[in-house]
């Protein structure tokens, strides 16, 4: 049976976001945003729910380790296999806006995470802790974000669409209910599979750290790479790119920063290899990205390969 509901929850939590995501990128194009903005926010945050239900509730329940290898481990998976099986289907255009300052926010976030995380190092503390106001700390980080989106949203609106494009989208009422019934979806699949995951992980001896990293990462992550391998199919590089970024910021500033607000996270040792390893891929992705400014087939086959590698580490290390 546990296997049954785990099964339902990643179904709920994939259905929910492909609603989600339909009805608030449609919302988004009713107001004129620009693809890319449109991946960096609607999409990006829509396909990042699950993780941020999966580890709110985690964290609720206080399975920091799971809450926080699923962020990291979601991370991971983004850069190497969801960029990489991506940039296979198509090569990835990359703009000089996301060169210049997504991937390096991408990376700023992820050295403050090794930075909050440290607390044995940095502040002579007994034990590694996030807590509430570096959950708010993190939380600052992202309105600063968010501020600097609206910003270039609001300075780089699409001309008005004539009536018959508008009509195409469906109403703003219909829009707002499939948003809504796609985050009722995604929330009540994110329970389920926090619950029966760890259940069965746990009963096969693995650690809840792993669990986080591996299971759970992998199955809320589903939703970003259907996204992105759907938008590299139809050529639209630059939602199949903003997705992957702006999911990575909302994960680690958002998504760990209202897990800390709600409860601390306790930081198993462990974890830092692995945050360590998202830092060197995020800059592996500028690296790449600033290549042509385009991420090749060549680098995708590479990223896929660097997450299969780590797939076998973690296992064994565990």
């Amino acid at each position: 049976m546990t296997y049954i509901l785990l099964t339902i929850g990643f179904a709920l939590l994939i259905k929910g976001a492909d609603y989600f995501v339909e009805g608030a990128s449609k919302i988004a194009t009713l107001l004129r945003v620009p693809p890319l903005l449109v991946g960096l926010t609607i999409v990006a945050f829509g396909t990042s729910s699950p993780e941020a239900t999966v580890s709110i509730l985690a964290a609720m329940e206080g399975s920091s380790e799971v809450s926080l290898g699923n962020v990291i481990g979601s991370n991971i998976f983004n850069i190497t296999l969801v960029v990489g099986i991506t940039a296979m289907i198509n090569p990835l255009a990359v703009e000089t806006m996301t060169i210049r300052k997504e991937i390096p926010f991408t990376l700023l976030a992820s050295v403050a995470l090794a930075v909050v995380a440290n607390d044995i190092t940095l502040q002579m503390a007994n034990t590694n802790l996030i807590g509430r106001s570096e959950g708010i700390i993190l939380l600052l980080f992202f309105l600063i974000f968010l501020y600097y989106i609206v910003e270039v949203a609001l300075n780089n609106r699409e001309p008005a669409p004539d009536a018959a494009a508008v009509s195409g989208k469906g109403t703003w009422g219909k829009n707002i209910l499939f948003t809504l019934a796609g985050l009722a979806a995604i929330i009540f699949g994110g329970d389920l599979v926090v619950d029966n995951a760890t259940e069965i992980a746990l009963s096969l001896g693995m650690s809840e750290t792993l669990v986080g990293l591996t299971i759970v990462a992998v199955g809320t992550s589903l939703p970003e790479l259907i996204t992105s391998i759907t938008a590299a199919l139809k050529k639209k590089s630059e939602i199949a790119l903003g997705n992957i970024v702006g999911s990575n910021i909302f994960n680690i500033l958002f998504v760990l920063g209202i897990s800390a607000t709600i409860s601390p996270l306790a930081v198993n040792d462990k974890i830092f290899t692995d945050i360590a390893l998202m830092i060197i891929l995020t800059a592996v992705l500028l690296i790449f990205s600033r290549s042509k400014f385009k991420i090749s087939k060549a680098e995708g086959y590479i990223l896929a390969a660097v997450y299969i590698a780590y797939l076998v580490y973690i296992i064994f290390r565990n």
